[in-house]
């Protein structure tokens, strides 16, 4: 079973079909109706509109001509190049574009049955979360005949422009569709989950390792149904659409449709003077103007491979406008790369994905507010919501998505289609379970770029540990809904920190409600004792409550950086912070340090010196800690 579908205005498109059917007539939207307010919110467009059905456009209207991948877009007189780019980058991926077109061959005009033919459409999108399926009539604004906004080349071929109009609807008007990026639009198609990629902040041309890590992770986006496009700066309007050295236009979005890694024969190996080539194939979507360099379709590459060679290794094109390049010339010549993963399907049973939708509110009551503003508002940040997740492995990448519920369709009251978000990461204690109040030792692990554009993203690659990410909006005391969403290979957990501090019940009443909380962060262990190998780990204790911190390898000098945080019934629960090596058969103990804790204990970095168990009178032994602890009888403080 596929996901609940969200019926967009409550419409049904087989009781409407049925219905008109059983009518004798075509369908006509009534909440979509053929005129101006459907086109844009406050203006006219120049030029007489007629609103005409495919079958009154042309001779034998079809929704897909042949292969929907072969034919090439044109975004019209007033039609949205973002939206061009997205429509060709849907086609590649035929799991993408049947759910966006669901049943296609059932809506598909058949000549045999036209008494069967109502003029009613339905797509589906993903929007906020949901999938929503959305249902229009088949009428479609044209000037002198043709059609304003996006066509194909193939005369009567029309499910991008009835596609278009769908979109249109769910957003407000044609109008809406102004602004939109083409990862936006891939997304809203598909619901992926789109990063994009600084060509140039990569150095992928002059570090050769970062450079085959991109295409390793291109390659298994692109294997698991994902979809690529990428782009090349261009600095000002003028230069839009102007042509490089090597045949490629700047401000153009190009599409991937293939990537290979290939093994050469040992008769090719003496040719290419190479064991790999590590190939992209792209697509220009207007069908014009392809790559002129290395592996172009004049290049002398081509010409030391047979037709045999060239089916063999994979090196095939499809469609006029398809080209390949090598790995090294696309890393130098585009600028932007945009990656949108698909990750609707748990792979083996593991969630690759986590998402939650959360709110921006606000209250008079402080401690209920969810709207603090950006980080610049230390006094407010912390009362955004907050989300807590666990990295279980150093070294994976996470990607978070933050998108706030567009506007689009308040245009008309004058409400801004988005406000400016953002969003802060921090490393926290290993144990924390309950709302960040202050960021004393926490480590600012990372931020979003703070933008007025519907979506805004960050990938990192964390290390093992918890991480509280917090969404705001600029500007504090302003409310909206936000969807978070949490991509890593290895599931993370991600849930809300809704809690202020542990609750009150008949059982912690009965053991002693906590008093005091404690924040420690272990710096490091350093001069330990030298044996064959020490492979340090601590293990920070209260009463029945531990943490243990990551094996650090072959190193009698650690460094940790280790964070907890305790809530103590009262200060005579002493932490005990235990330094171990870790060992095959029996792990050997080095030594402890035991703190009080007190709320009026200084809160500075400390270091002090390992002793043997028993107390902070017990023997030393060799080696030290540096720390800091932090305790207040506050509960909401830390």
């Amino acid at each position: 079973m596929g996901p609940p579908l969200k019926l967009f205005k409550n419409q049904k498109y087989q009781e409407l079909k049925q219905e008109c059917i059983k009518d004798g007539r075509l369908f006509c939207d009534p909440t979509f109706l053929p005129e101006n307010d459907s086109l844009f919110y406050n203006r006219l467009l120049p030029g007489k509109v007629v609103w005409k059905r495919p079958q009154d456009i042309c001779d034998d209207p079809r929704l897909i001509v042949g292969n929907i991948s072969n034919h090439q877009l044109i975004q019209g007189r007033l039609g949205h190049k973002p939206m061009v780019s997205a429509f060709s980058c849907l086609a590649v991926q035929e799991s993408h574009w049947t759910k966006t077109i669901p049943n296609h061959k059932e809506q598909e005009w058949d000549p045999r049955k036209l008494d069967k033919y109502a003029g009613i459409f339905r797509f589906r999108f993903w929007h906020f979360g949901e999938w929503t399926e959305v249902v229009i009539d088949d009428l479609l604004p044209t000037i002198n005949g043709d059609l304003v906004f996006s066509f194909s080349t193939s005369m009567n071929e029309f499910w991008n422009a009835l596609l278009e109009k769908a979109y249109a609807k769910l957003l407000g008007c044609y109008e809406a569709l102004d602004g939109l990026t083409t990862t936006d639009i891939i997304v809203d198609f598909t619901g992926t989950l789109a990063e994009t990629v600084d060509m140039q902040k990569g150095r992928y041309t002059e570090l050769v390792e970062e450079k085959y890590k991109l295409f390793g992770e291109l390659y298994k986006t692109f294997t698991k149904g994902g979809l690529i496009c990428c782009s090349i700066e261009s600095p000002n309007q003028e230069e839009q659409e102007v042509e490089t050295d090597w045949g490629l236009l700047k401000g153009h979005t190009y599409t991937m449709t293939d990537i290979r890694k290939i093994r050469l024969g040992e008769r090719l190996v003496e040719v290419f003077s190479t064991e790999k080539l590590y190939m992209v194939r792209l697509r220009n979507p207007l069908g014009r103007q392809e790559w002129s360099g290395p592996w172009s379709e004049i290049s002398e590459e081509w010409q030391q491979l047979t037709a045999a060679d060239r089916k063999n290794l994979g090196l095939v094109m499809s469609d006029d406008g398809e080209f390949w390049m090598s790995l090294e010339d696309f890393c130098r010549n585009f600028h932007e790369l945009n990656v949108c993963r698909n990750v609707s399907n748990p792979i083996f049973g593991r969630k690759e994905l986590e998402s939650v939708v959360g709110c921006w509110t606000v209250d008079d009551d402080p401690l209920m507010n969810r709207s603090g503003g950006c980080y610049n508002n230390r006094d407010t940040f912390l009362q955004n919501p907050q989300y807590i997740f666990t990295v279980p492995e150093d070294g994976h990448k996470v990607i978070m998505s933050l998108q706030q519920k567009d506007l689009r369709t308040y245009r008309r009251m004058g409400r801004p289609d988005n406000y400016i978000i953002g969003f802060e990461l921090f490393k926290v204690e290993m144990n924390r379970r309950f709302r960040l109040h202050h960021l004393y030792i926490q480590e600012r692990a990372g931020t979003s770029t703070y933008i007025d554009t519907r979506t805004v993203f960050l990938s990192k690659y964390l290390k093992k540990g918890n991480y509280v990410l917090v969404p705001t909006m600029f500007q504090h005391g302003r409310t909206s809904e936000f969807l978070l969403r949490v991509f890593s290979e290895v599931p993370v957990q991600l849930r809300e920190l809704t809690l202020d501090m542990p609750k009150m019940s008949c059982w912690n009443l009965a053991r002693g409600y906590p008093k005091v909380v404690t924040q420690i962060t272990v710096h490091s262990a350093e001069g330990l004792v030298k044996t064959a190998t020490v492979n340090p780990y601590l293990v920070i204790k209260c009463g029945k409550e531990e943490v243990r911190s990551p094996v650090q390898k072959n190193t009698v000098h650690a460094i940790f950086d280790t964070q907890a945080i305790f809530y103590r019934r009262t200060t005579d629960i002493p932490i005990i912070v235990q330094v171990w090596n870790s060992r095959k058969f029996c792990d050997q103990f080095l030594g402890q340090v035991t703190l009080d804790a007190d709320p009026t204990d200084c809160r500075d970095l400390k270091s002090l010196y390992l002793r043997k168990k028993g107390g902070p009178t017990a023997k030393v032994k060799q080696g030290h800690i540096s720390f800091k602890v932090i305790s207040s009888d506050d509960l909401t403080e830390l």
